[in-house]
């Protein structure tokens, strides 16, 4: 386990001491149900080990997935947050001033068949009712998928939903088909009946990102960069001990501990820096979405990439 006298320990931490009192004095941080890098983080209060001395509070919100996170960082209800790939590029449709502080690779997702369903390719969910939660990363990969098949959208029956609805809808059979992130995809694929129809591997790259509000990020540089450093240092952690990560998150959420471990089975736990390539297939979402009349404006996704001056 990450030890406070670990983290207070390390280099990058005497850097921040030298700077933050004179930065923000409170850290919103907004997480999503289930996320198991902040959860992990949230679950250990590392971030508060390493900033409370420094004299920042640190205030967690959950939201139930990342189009509200984008909202709350539009309004100046939150001041970093983590999303999918889909929801910073509709926050930069509508104009959210935000940035990308980091990539985080993320497992795969799957459009999910309720039991009794007959469908057996993708080109079969042409005219079905295809749940997902709109602005989301399950937006995202019903596109891409539905592309992929050779249709566009007008050949399915959108059903956009939030994910506690749309699980509500599946249960009744009231969809023919889902797209969905865990855990509530590793929750709803181990039920019986339930088919995956295919998961985002080779469809669709998946990404998450820990993501801030300009104004925040540009009057926090230094401050910036430990909170990310901080949760690149619990990806570490995480990775090596996937045991205590299921226990904490299966504590943190209440999913079944069967799903959480297969939720974290595929999980990579990597913070990494912004790269080309990330830039690259977040702009290539973009042009997906506006290509597909789902987003109305070009997104420069370039335009909103964090580069830490020192």
């Amino acid at each position: 386990m990450i030890t406070r006298r670990a983290l207070l320990a390390a280099p990058a931490v005497l850097t921040l001491s030298r700077t933050a009192r004179a930065e923000a004095k409170i850290l919103r941080i907004g997480t999503q149900k289930g996320g198991p890098i902040l959860m992990a983080e949230r679950q250990q209060r590392g971030m508060e080990a390493l900033l409370n001395p420094l004299g920042v509070e640190v205030k967690w919100l959950e939201f139930a997935f990342g189009p509200p996170i984008m909202e709350a960082i539009r309004v100046g209800a939150i001041d970093i947050g983590y999303a999918g790939d889909a929801p910073p590029i509709f926050a930069q449709a509508a104009k959210t001033d935000l940035l990308y502080l980091a990539a985080v690779p993320a497992s795969a997702e799957g459009i999910l068949l309720p039991p009794g369903s007959e469908l057996k390719k993708l080109s079969d969910l042409k005219g079905k009712r295809v749940a997902f939660a709109r602005g989301s990363s399950a937006h995202n990969m019903t596109i891409a998928a539905i592309e992929k098949a050779g249709l566009s959208l007008s050949d399915i029956q959108q059903t956009p939903l939030a994910p506690a609805d749309a699980a509500a809808a599946f249960e009744r059979g009231a969809i023919d088909a889902w797209t969905i992130w865990d855990p509530f995809y590793a929750i709803h694929e181990a039920r019986p009946g339930v088919r995956t129809l295919v998961t985002s591997d080779g469809i669709a790259e998946q990404n998450s990102f820990l993501l801030g509000a300009r104004s925040f990020v540009e009057a926090n540089q230094n401050l910036t960069r430990e909170v990310v450093a901080e949760f690149t240092r619990v990806c570490e952690w995480a990775a090596a001990n996937k045991s205590e990560v299921v226990r904490l998150v299966s504590e943190g959420t209440g999913v079944p501990l069967e799903a959480t471990q297969r939720q974290i089975d595929r999980y990579p736990f990597r913070v990494v820096p912004m790269a080309a390539s990330h830039i690259k297939s977040q702009q290539d979402i973009a042009d997906r979405f506006q290509r597909a009349g789902v987003t109305p404006v070009k997104v420069n996704v370039a335009d909103a990439v964090w580069r830490f001056a020192s």
